[in-house]
């Protein structure tokens, strides 16, 4: 894909040099019903924290595609947090264990007239994308694919600027702050309660129950109102916290929330406490107050922003092996009143409800 390719891009119009961001050329919507609008490809079959992470990139899209149909590949699931970016027309349900590209896309007329890589730096989602023929694809480069002229891939760069970063070198505009989502239509099943949050993707990145537990603790014996969160396959965890902690059944959430609903708890919460997880990133996009417990991942990757202070992310490095079996050391080296000083450090929520005391008031 050329720069003059780009700048067609950046106005929302097919076109370019004549070069394509694929090894084939190919036809881009050829056989599209006159008058129906031409479609736009995205693939990002990740979980809840990486959807979040490319809302910026989605955004940037939806400006610089006016008039196009913006269909996400991802899982069925984030559907209503999808479309809730204002950024997504229709989700196309695609998943595959872990970080793995899916191996086939459900997509059915005509080839999308530009495709959009935000899930990988290829070469499996590049090809994935290049197979259905889309008149422009946008990715990073990699040397096993050569027919795509991207931008390189950086490593150590964040999720948010990292996708922004692609979409600037094909002339988008892309801002990785643009990340807030709008507030849920549902109420909180627990208006002003802090939640916490002990599972995460893998054990590496688990903060011990008992430590939790020592949170809840010393929150309810100033009077807060603690709640336990968990996924689908977390119900053994939350109610080990939930023993442990003494909370009653009507402040566990285990099991997996609807997303929906989980979305209003976050958006209503005091705060969140978490690991570093997908709970921790719809708790900036809805600039609820966070405390995220980093490691074995440096919050440079995928922390929250940088110098907001209603977002505290705690990190003792060194980077370890985001896929141990174990808890990272790193994330061991995080203490329980170290979290409890990070919640007293943090700005008082504007959703706090009225006649409530401040953060550290009984301490």
């Amino acid at each position: 894909m050329s720069r003059g390719a780009a700048g067609a891009a950046k106005s929302g119009a097919p076109g370019g040099d004549g070069r394509t961001a694929q090894a084939v050329a190919s036809p881009g919507g050829a056989g599209r019903d006159a008058g129906a609008a031409p479609r736009l490809l995205v693939l990002r079959a990740l979980g809840l924290g990486d959807l979040l992470a490319a809302v910026p990139a989605l955004r940037a899209l939806r400006r610089g595609f006016p008039g196009y149909e913006i269909v996400l590949a991802a899982p069925g699931g984030l559907t209503p947090l999808a479309l809730a970016t204002g950024a997504v027309d229709r989700v196309l349900p695609a998943a595959a264990p872990g970080r793995a590209v899916p191996a086939a896309l459900d997509w059915t007329g005509p080839p999308p007239d530009v495709a959009v890589d935000l899930h990988g730096n290829g070469p499996p989602s590049h090809l994935l994308l290049a197979g259905l023929r889309p008149g422009r694809l946008f990715a990073f480069a990699h040397p096993d694919t050569p027919g795509i002229d991207g931008p390189p891939w950086y490593a150590d760069e964040h999720e948010r600027d990292r996708w922004c970063r692609l979409l600037r070198w094909y002339g988008l505009d892309a801002d990785p702050a643009d990340l807030r989502l709008p507030p849920p239509a549902l109420p909180s099943p627990a208006p002003g309660a802090v939640v916490l949050h002990p599972g995460a993707g893998s054990p590496a990145r688990c903060w011990p129950v008992d430590r939790f537990a020592a949170v809840a603790g010393a929150l309810r014996a100033r009077g807060r109102h603690v709640v336990v969160t968990g996924g689908a396959d977390e119900a053994d965890l939350v109610a080990g916290l939930a023993k442990e902690a003494g909370l009653p059944d009507a402040d566990v959430f285990g099991g997996g929330l609807p997303l929906d609903r989980l979305s209003a708890l976050v958006a209503g919460a005091r705060a969140v406490v978490s690991g570093d997880t997908g709970i921790a990133h719809l708790a900036v996009a809805h600039a609820t107050p966070s405390v995220t417990l980093c490691g074995p991942v440096p919050p440079g990757r995928w922390g929250p922003p940088p110098g907001d202070p209603r977002h505290r992310a705690l990190w003792h490095g060194p980077e370890g092996d985001p896929h141990g079996r174990r808890p990272d050391p790193a994330l061991l080296k995080i203490t329980a009143d170290e979290v409890l000083d990070a919640l007293d450090a943090l700005p008082e929520p504007s959703n706090r409800p009225e006649g409530t005391s401040p953060w550290n008031a009984h301490r």
